[in-house]
């Protein structure tokens, strides 16, 4: 039975390395410090969320209607794996108004949505 994969150690939380693979057909095993993928640190609802993200093809409108939450909730967990995998967010971005009215238009974005957007970008 595969466990999943633990990336901090489980007394002092502190990041594991991989030391050891194992071919599961043959059993031959290779020994030597491997790298993980920085999204090996990310949770598991994390790695949905972009799993469903990539479905959608970055369509941030199926992604809310896949997953049944707002706009800025989207972009809120965007924002957060971006941090987790180790970049920065820059929460001051520059807000672009038209598009933020043609969403609104086009029902893409309740009021509220737009409200908080457009008061973000005031930040």
């Amino acid at each position: 039975m595969a466990y999943p994969l633990i990336t901090n150690c489980p007394v002092c939380s502190k990041q594991l390395k991989i030391t050891k693979l194992q071919c599961t057909h043959c059993q031959t095993t290779v020994e030597n410090e491997f790298q993980l993928s920085k999204f090996a640190a990310l949770g598991q609802d994390q790695l949905q969320f972009i799993e469903t993200f990539l479905k959608c093809r970055g369509n941030i409108k199926e992604v809310e209607k896949e997953l049944g939450i707002s706009y800025p909730t989207v972009r809120g967990k965007l924002d957060d794996i971006i941090t987790s995998l180790g970049y920065t967010t820059n929460k001051k971005v520059e807000i672009d108004k038209k598009k933020i009215v043609s969403m609104l238009e086009k029902g893409e974005i309740t009021a509220e949505e737009a409200i908080h957007l457009l008061k973000e970008g005031e930040l």
